[in-house]
């Protein structure tokens, strides 16, 4: 059912019910519908829940991470960024939130995610021992690269992606060249995605450059390597790393920076949204069923609202967990 029809449905019902109506508690309510799959579903998850359980009128804006966090900090519109990927607004955002226009509700709403350099689960079932970036590194022959099978071909990102810098960046910093390795440019996503594919379905070791949660995570059961270098600061990192080579003259090894997501809101929520504040709060998506659910929209060519409904059909153990009992039972009865 249209999501705006169920809420004119759904306020008509409340306002019968006289008092235990919780409309007047949220009111309208405005979510960021991001321009990638993950926050195209999770954006759609939280507008059926809010409009079904708690009562609320909800519209769905479409962003991006800029454009969506300049428009909530300037204009404080719209209520809620749901998956709100803050390393690129870190310094903004945190001057929001001491000012008191922003608020984080929930700084984990995925789990499991984030950017490295992952290898196929057949590699890691053959090769237990090698269980870390370092290990692998020093096995270039286990990999050999298809124009030279003297090197040991790492997959990077394709020419133009700020993680191509990146990865040129630790390339050099783990002194890869010399250890046998070649840098490969996939050329494109469709590249990246393809070289991973081929890999698997053939069985043969892929080593590269990924991140989660996708859809290609998710179908092939990717494995991510940790790394044994310890974080070496955010300058190292910022000031050297994420730049151009020609910015970056001695990039130091070092773990791969944190990726954090927040679910971010605005003053004007927090101060209407009653009950369903307490909602975002308690939302965390597991990030094996993300990236099931990111599958399912890749193979089904589906959106991010029929997502939104697999996910509360065939996941009601998990999302029934974040809402009272009552609330819980409006929205079963709703789907």
């Amino acid at each position: 059912m249209n999501t705006k029809l169920k809420c004119a449905l759904g306020a008509s019902a409340f306002a019968l019910m006289g008092g235990q109506a919780m409309a007047s508690d949220c009111g309208s309510v405005s979510i960021a519908e991001m321009n990638w799959a993950s926050a195209e579903m999770m954006a759609n998850v939280d507008a059926i829940i809010l409009e079904e359980g708690y009562g609320c009128e909800v519209e769905l804006i479409p962003g991006a991470t800029q454009t969506t966090f300049a428009s909530m900090s300037e204009k404080g519109q719209p209520d809620v960024a749901p998956e709100l990927w803050i390393n690129a607004v870190r310094v903004a955002l945190k001057a929001a939130t001491d000012e008191g226009t922003l608020m984080a509700l929930n700084d984990g709403p995925i789990t499991d995610l984030g950017e490295g350099w992952w290898i196929t689960p057949a590699f890691a079932e053959e090769h237990p021992e090698l269980d870390t970036v370092e290990k692998v590194l020093a096995r270039p022959d286990l990999f050999p690269d298809v124009e030279d099978t003297s090197k040991g071909a790492f997959v990077g990102c394709p020419a133009g992606w700020g993680c191509q810098l990146v990865n040129a960046n630790l390339f050099r910093a783990f002194d890869m060249e010399a250890k046998g390795w070649k840098l490969v440019d996939p050329g494109s996503a469709a590249g990246l995605d393809g070289s991973m594919a081929k890999a698997v379905e053939r069985g043969e070791p892929w080593f590269g450059y990924y991140w989660s949660p996708t859809s290609m995570i998710g179908k092939y059961n990717m494995i991510k390597l940790p790394f044994e270098a310890e974080w070496a600061g955010r300058d190292n990192w910022d000031g050297c790393i994420a730049l151009a080579a020609q910015d970056c003259a001695d990039p130091q090894p070092t773990s791969w920076t944190v990726s954090e997501v927040n679910t971010v809101v605005t003053d004007d929520f927090i101060a209407k949204a009653g009950p369903a504040q307490d909602y975002f709060k308690n939302r965390v998506f597991p990030g094996a069923v993300m990236n099931s659910m990111l599958v399912f929209m890749t193979e089904n060519q589906a959106t991010g609202e029929d997502a939104a409904f697999e996910f509360l059909v065939q996941h009601p153990d998990i999302w029934s967990q974040w809402v009272p009992a009552d609330v819980a039972a409006k929205i079963k009865d709703a789907l």
